[in-house]
């Protein structure tokens, strides 16, 4: 099968209502950990970072906790959300309940 240039992901410019959902998925100061990059320069696999920006074609700027930046490319890296951290839950004290 021959893939035609419009047809790689890579060359695949996303609309820019596509471009805003990115945007609120991965608001600036999301936490990501990256699964995987076929980039020379990438971050190892589990590598964690912070979400920097998004670009007008929907790329996912990222500050690595390495000291790096380097942009994902939706579709074409994996990478993940990391877990919001749970709240410490306030048990109430049996003593003032009635």
């Amino acid at each position: 099968m021959k893939i035609k240039k419009g047809d790689d992901p890579i060359h695949k410019i996303p609309t820019r209502e596509q471009v805003e959902l990115i945007r609120r998925q991965y608001p600036v100061g999301t936490r990501i950990i990256l699964n995987h990059m076929d980039d020379s320069q990438a971050p190892p696999p589990g590598t964690k970072g912070t979400v920097a920006y998004v670009d007008d074609i929907g790329q996912i700027g990222v500050k690595w906790d390495t000291g790096s930046s380097l942009s994902l490319i939706p579709g074409v890296d994996s990478f993940s959300k990391e877990p919001a951290p749970e709240k410490a839950k306030h048990k109430r004290s049996s003593s003032l309940e009635r």
